[in-house]
């Protein structure tokens, strides 16, 4: 059976005459990293802030663990939140950043210590934050989120400005923490570091939910098609035909969608039909988030 551990149902909010947020309804399951997704200005950074409860909706509801946020009596024993870039004082090391803020989540010394080794800063623990580089702190940002042991995590933008080394580690330690059983929900601008960490996608245009469901369901979405030419059109149809594929003709040869070029090359070698190109065309994941968005075609990021 399904845990949902976060639940947005209908949740509405305006500001003056925009509408910011508009009958959003959407669920997280726990033990997954969900990535939460939109063009800039879809309403995600509202979203989130309503979930937290730093903005009160005009109407609907916006539930962790089946509360408000603010219906929790240590409400950072259950949600760890980012919405931010995390500002640590400069002259402080990182290990007193975290202990002036353990009273506040009932955490101990020793607690601090297990996350600064969690996020790989502990041989770091007793430097100063302000000489740190942009992936400490951001290591230093998630093990303030952990400081209360949450089961529940709430990032924006966890791996804005990190540079590919800082993203591989992101993502093995999100994955980490959600085989752990915690749930995770991030807003990421950057659809390549989705695919490779997420399990499952929303993404809103406009305040509006426009697509919920399991990443591998949304890569489904992308049409495979290979390009193949060949002097004997009509042998490539019948290879086609055999295999139940699907053909169009394309620049002297066929647009063939389903297989794998691997698949139409190794069936045309067991035919003895000649090959002059095999390419792989088809919709990328970027292509299939622009046309759910309604954005431009020539756009190849989602903005935050």
């Amino acid at each position: 059976m399904t845990t949902y551990e976060i639940e947005l149902t209908d949740l509405t909010k305006s500001f003056g005459t925009v509408d910011a947020v508009k009958d959003l309804s959407f669920t997280v399951r726990s033990g997954a990293v969900t990535g939460f997704l939109g063009p800039n200005g879809a309403g995600k950074t509202t979203s989130l802030r309503m979930l937290l409860g730093l903005i009160r909706p005009d109407s609907g509801t916006a539930l962790i663990r089946g509360k408000r946020y603010a219906e929790f009596d240590r409400p950072s024993s259950v949600v760890g939140a980012a919405l931010e870039a995390s500002s640590f004082h400069p002259g402080r090391t990182a290990r007193d950043h975290l202990r002036v803020l353990a009273p506040q989540v009932g955490a101990t010394d020793k607690r601090c210590d297990e996350v600064l080794d969690l996020v790989d800063l502990a041989e770091a623990s007793r430097r100063r934050a302000g000489g740190f580089s942009l992936g400490m702190r951001q290591r230093l940002g998630l093990a303030t989120t952990l400081l209360g042991d949450p089961q529940v995590l709430v990032l924006d933008e966890p791996a804005n400005g990190l540079d590919p080394e800082g993203i591989v580690w992101l993502r093995r330690f999100l994955r980490y923490l959600a085989g752990e059983g915690r749930t995770i929900l991030i807003s990421s601008h950057v659809l390549a570091e989705v695919q490779a960490t997420v399990d499952d996608v929303i993404i809103i245009a406009k305040g509006r939910l426009v697509h919920e469901s399991s990443l591998d369901e949304l890569v489904t979405m992308a049409v495979r098609q290979v390009q193949a030419a060949s002097p004997d059109v009509e042998g490539l149809r019948r290879i086609v035909q055999q295999h139940g594929w699907t053909a169009m003709p394309e620049h002297g040869g066929l647009l063939i969608a389903g297989p794998s070029s691997a698949e139409v090359g190794a069936a045309a070698f067991a035919a003895g039909i000649e090959l002059h190109e095999l390419s792989n065309q088809g919709v990328e994941l970027e292509e299939v988030f622009l046309r759910l968005t309604g954005q431009d075609a020539d756009t190849t990021e989602v903005a935050a």
